[in-house]
């Protein structure tokens, strides 16, 4: 090791004799007091700093220098840079090229999947199953640690009700408890339990705070919205990956309460340090800190930089803010050197965590990476939970499975051929080429002989030429598959769309396939929920595929073919048409609850309030019956709880997978209550023709919320227990809350 790196040598080998598994808090705060005291304070502000490298863009600008700000000792992590060679190269700049040889993190999106692409988040979530969602991050983290990252951008916590906007596939989607639960389940699949494991990398819940109110569904607008809504509904999927140990926070783009979130005092330090007790770093989005002066709450970068590090700010992405700023607003007296040294310390605490002091190039095994990426468990792990996302929203006469010996397949559709769709947005290091596609799948399963191809039409286009060879070869198949839906380029980050219909003229071509009679079975590719009112009306089957990822295209395939039993519930409305966006299940009620015979009530006049399918709906190709819900007593008094026992019967013909949800309503509240809301559930196996019993168990903190006085416990009172297939499908039970 070179001279300039004798330091940091001399410091590990004093604090780290003992096992990097081993080492006591106090001895890595030891660690980091002495480096800090060796900091000049230039090299503490440079920790401050993460710029992008020319590998890739995820942004509207790139800086071109960042290999000289890493040589000058002005970076302290840097992002979008892959391989272990590019990762190697990059960190020995740092290590042995700078006064200290500080190592550098590298971070990078990797959403859901590295190079093993898994479906989108809505559609993991769609799995509702847990373990499930936190093995695709734990092999997301394996083959990005193992191709030199160790900072992902991820997870994506915001709660979205507006499927306008495009990043609502990049979350959990609309629900607080299913959010805060698939929050914590990929915080624990990317860190693991120790984050100096080389297969381990720091996650970062984002976008804090509630970035998925974003006004109209449009990427980077504003949110406004009450404490209360923001607290309740927004802010528990946060605060849960803080209370799992995520290792870094993101700030978002818009602003609350008129702040933007990233100069927001109330979200950065009230709520997330005093409140929670979060102690990792909080990095901002992509240039935000300069976006404020585009929000209008600041004159200039120089005061958007000073607002950042007092409300809480610790890294600056991108923007150069704390890099051009920082030193002459400590000159200024507009910030501290103690908090440009906690932001340091913060950030020197995780690369310690990382093992990077011990080991820089820990991260850089070419060895782990040749034999890691696209490795089979990865790819059958990937298949899996593409089947568990798909939902099955419509089955009419059994038209699903399809036999695979017998009939003759139309397969029509502009992503019926396509690969690079299947992967969807944010698909991180995944390749293009990589997937087969669901074309190829089908004809592997039925034969080449018995499938007719025709493309039919493109994504979002007004070319009707291939509309007569689709419809030929409809007429000349026993049934039709359509795949139909979204490129991956609609949806995700500035992918917001005015309206959620199908694209172009895909619903056109629907139509006229529909009227030669022929089954017709809609396959659908898309990252948000769809209009599909016309599109449910003309198909005999629909699948809601999402963007089901690298082994999507086989996984399509082996549910259409009954391989696999559909099990997916949805984590997100889907409504009748736009205009009743927001839509979401846990509505509360009103003054004047509809009443189809009195005009003065809430309800339109052209559709029912209800959406076209319910959170947690989705079919199965057999069925299930559920028995009336039985508790052990009617009182929930404190110290104890309820059991709450429902029994399954599947009572179709094959084997399958059932979500058994429960709810509960609130009937009487110092504030108004949710109709409903999701307080449990459990995914079970049943054999055709086999029972079983869940029990669910409900304590009385189970029912707090934030009241009047915005305090947070519990009201003495009626309730109501749902249990069902779906939000809009239960039977229920009443309970009392008493002292």
């Amino acid at each position: 090791m070179k001279k300039n790196t004798g330091l940091i040598l001399l410091l590990v080998l004093v604090f780290s004799s003992c096992g990097k598994q081993e080492v006591a808090k106090n001895e890595k705060d030891h660690f980091i007091d002495s480096l800090l005291a060796e900091m000049t304070l230039d090299e503490k502000i440079g920790q401050t700093v993460l710029y992008t490298s020319d590998w890739t863009s995820t942004g509207p600008t790139i800086r071109d220098s960042y290999k000289e700000d890493i040589k000058a000792g002005k970076v302290g992590a840097v992002f979008n840079a892959i391989t272990t060679k590019y990762v190697r190269d990059l960190q020995h700049i740092a290590v042995e090229e700078t006064r200290l040889g500080i190592p550098l993190i590298f971070g990078f999106d990797v959403i859901h999947g590295h190079r093993t692409i898994f479906p989108v988040p809505l559609g993991e979530t769609a799995s509702w199953d847990l373990e499930a969602i936190e093995q695709g991050a734990r092999v997301a983290a394996i083959e990005a640690s193992a191709e030199g990252l160790n900072w992902t951008f991820a997870p994506m916590v915001d709660i979205a009700r507006d499927p306008r906007w495009g990043r609502i596939m990049e979350g959990a989607g609309e629900d607080p408890y299913l959010g805060s639960l698939v929050a914590r389940a990929r915080v624990r699949g990317f860190q693991g339990d120790d984050l100096s494991a080389p297969n381990t990398i720091l996650a970062c819940v984002k976008h804090y705070a509630a970035y998925g109110a974003a006004q109209a569904g449009r990427e980077y607008h504003s949110v406004d919205m009450s404490e209360r809504m923001l607290r309740s509904v927004y802010l528990p999927p946060y605060y849960a990956a803080v209370d799992e140990g995520v290792a870094t926070v993101m700030t978002s783009f818009n602003d609350l309460d008129g702040v933007p979130a990233t100069g927001n005092k109330f979200l950065l330090k009230k709520i997330l340090r005093d409140e929670w007790g979060f102690n990792g770093f909080v990095v901002t989005d992509y240039t935000s800190i300069n976006e404020m002066v585009n929000h209008g709450n600041v004159a200039d970068l120089k005061e958007a930089a000073s607002l950042a590090l007092n409300a809480g700010v610790d890294m600056d992405m991108q923007g150069a803010a704390f890099d051009d700023y920082l030193k002459v607003l400590l000159e200024d007296g507009k910030v501290t050197e103690e908090q440009i040294n906690l932001s340091a310390r913060r950030i020197l605490e995780m690369k310690y965590n990382l093992g990077l002091f011990d080991d820089p190039y820990l991260y850089c095994d070419e060895q782990r990476e040749k034999e890691l990426i696209y490795h089979p468990d990865h790819l059958k792990a990937a298949r899996d939970m593409a089947k568990k996302s798909m939902v099955l929203l419509k089955n009419d006469n059994q038209v699903l499975p399809l036999s695979n010996k017998s009939e003759k397949l139309a397969v029509i559709g502009p992503l019926a051929d396509s690969k690079k769709d299947l992967l969807g947005s944010w698909k991180g290091a995944g390749e293009d080429d990589r997937p087969v596609s669901i074309l190829e799948a089908i004809r592997k399963i039925a034969g080449n002989q018995n499938i007719i191809y025709a493309r039919g039409c493109d994504i979002n286009s007004t070319d009707r030429s291939d509309f007569g060879k689709a419809l030929y070869a409809a007429m000349v198949a026993d049934k039709v598959i359509m795949i139909m839906g979204e490129s991956s380029e609609m949806s995700g980050e500035a992918a917001s769309r005015s309206n959620i219909n199908l694209p172009g003229i895909q619903t056109e071509l629907i139509k006229r396939i529909s009227k030669t009679g022929k089954p017709l079975i809609i396959v659908l590719l898309n990252g948000r929920p769809l209009d599909l009112t016309e599109e449910s009306q003309l198909a005999d089957a629909i699948l809601e595929a999402w963007f089901p990822g690298t082994e999507g295209g086989p996984a399509v395939a082996e549910i259409l073919f009954g391989n696999s039993n559909p099990s997916g519930k949805l984590p997100v409305t889907f409504p009748r048409n736009l205009g009743q966006v927001p839509i979401y299940y846990s509505v509360k009620n009103t003054g004047r609850p509809m009443d189809p015979d009195q005009k003065y009530t809430s309800k339109y006049l052209d559709v029912p309030n209800t959406p076209l399918y319910p959170f947690g709906y989705g079919l199965s190709y057999t069925t299930f019956e559920y028995s009336e819900p039985q508790i052990n007593d009617t009182i929930l008094a404190p110290g104890s709880e309820l059991e709450i026992k429902v029994k399954i019967k599947n009572t179709g013909e094959y084997d399958g997978e059932e979500v058994v949800q429960l709810y509960v309503r609130d009937l009487v509240g110092s504030v108004t209550r949710p109709l409903k809301e999701l307080k449990g559930f459990s995914k079970i196996f049943i054999p055709k023709g086999e029972e079983r019993e869940v029990v669910f168990h409900l304590k009385p903190e189970d029912l707090a919320f934030y009241r009047k006085n915005m305090s947070w416990g519990t009201e003495l009172g009626e309730y109501i227990l749902f249990t069902g297939g779906s939000s809009a499908d239960t039977k229920e039970i009443s309970f009392r809350l008493v002292k």
